[in-house]
């Protein structure tokens, strides 16, 4: 179990511990600095992925971890992404990542968490090796950024339309980004979107000056996007991971009021088109009184797209991976983790979401008949 305490062994290791990584055979990175995660305000550690394993560091082990403000965890797993329930803390280093950060899943700002400052220090040091391997092992997920490698470019672009219980048909597509190219999905997503007829993105994920800066890129070619900025048809949204954050509520609700005075399509997107698009997808459906297998069903589609993973080829990870979308579901809801889904009422769940949001209860019901078409 994690503990948040002083622990006053951590004091003498600040005191003793030099530069290196190993001091009497233990495995440590001594004091280094930390950097703050501009995205998500998680807390990177001055130390990159290549070197850090080559301290003695592996993916599934066990750390404890101390920073120069007396803040100290014991026993918090590494891992090669986000993984676990929503607000466990990690230290881990997904795909595409230079650093390793420690950071909650779907959780708040570790940054501000511990009160960090860019002065600040941490000395990391191993626990137990291997203690969480085979959970790692379990969500260790890899894919892709070569269109080649896919069936299709909506496969590729992880693009599709939402369907399920009332929700009016054409009216919500998801995908990965259209605009930031950094897994080289931009300009295919950027074609389907056209295709599509798209007329209203709620970009989560960046802000203007963040969207600037991809135009700025040689590789830009996203001229359909960039034409619906021009029209104003983006709205730049800046969410973090945190669904259960007030301020990110309240960004989804307002959005949601905002689309009602579009005609549609609409598309919504983060990065990969995964975890915060995965998660508004789910209000959406529930608002629209999807049942739980069509919920699912489009949850899980991106996760066949990246990875392969379905319920008859990998069934182990499917369940894990669905897990999260329970807990998307059991949070709306208000309900304990474990409660049979057919005793929870979705669209009562997402409408008390967008009332904590801010939106009136005349507010609500605009938002749900817009999903229905009516």
């Amino acid at each position: 179990m994690m503990k948040k305490t002083v622990f006053s062994i951590f004091i003498v290791v600040f005191l003793l511990a030099g530069c290196g990584a190993k001091s009497s055979g233990q495995v440590t990175t001594g004091e280094i600095g930390v950097i703050r995660d501009d995205n998500f305000g998680g807390t990177y550690i001055n130390e990159t992925l290549e070197s850090f394993g080559e301290l003695g560091f592996d993916f599934g082990d066990s750390v404890d971890f101390a920073f120069d403000n007396g803040v100290a965890f014991e026993d918090v797993p590494y891992y090669s992404g986000y993984y676990g329930s929503m607000g466990d803390l990690m230290l881990a280093c997904p795909q595409g990542y230079e650093h390793v950060i420690i950071a909650r899943k779907y959780g708040g700002s570790t940054w501000e968490e511990f009160h960090m400052t860019p002065s600040s220090k941490v000395i990391v040091t191993l626990n137990e090796k291997g203690k969480y391997l085979e959970t790692e092992e379990v969500y260790n997920l890899t894919y892709s950024d070569v269109r080649n490698d896919y069936p299709s470019d909506e496969v590729f672009a992880n693009y599709r339309e939402v369907k399920g219980g009332k929700l009016m048909p054409g009216l919500f597509y998801r995908s990965a980004s259209p605009c930031n190219n950094e897994h080289n999905r931009a300009p295919y997503a950027n074609g389907l979107i056209e295709e599509s007829g798209i007329r209203l993105v709620l970009n989560l994920s960046d802000t203007k000056e963040e969207y600037d800066d991809y135009k700025s890129l040689p590789d830009f070619s996203s001229f359909y996007y960039d034409g619906l900025c021009e029209e104003g048809k983006i709205l730049f949204m800046d969410l973090g991971a945190n669904y259960s954050d007030p301020s990110y509520q309240k960004a989804v609700s307002e959005a949601l009021l905002t689309a009602t005075a579009s005609d549609g399509p609409i598309l919504f997107h983060c990065v990969e088109g995964k975890d915060r698009t995965g998660f508004v997808s789910v209000l959406i459906l529930s608002l629209a009184d999807a049942d739980y297998d069509e919920i699912i069903s489009d949850y899980m589609i991106t996760f066949s797209n990246y990875y392969g993973i379905t319920k008859e080829s990998e069934p182990e990870r499917y369940d894990v991976i669905k897990a999260d979308a329970d807990g998307f579901l059991y949070y709306l809801c208000g309900a304990e983790k474990g409660t049979p889904m057919e005793e929870l009422d979705f669209h009562q769940g997402a409408e008390n979401y967008l009332r904590q949001g801010g939106l009136s209860d005349e507010e609500i019901q605009k938002v749900s008949a817009f999903l229905r078409g009516e």
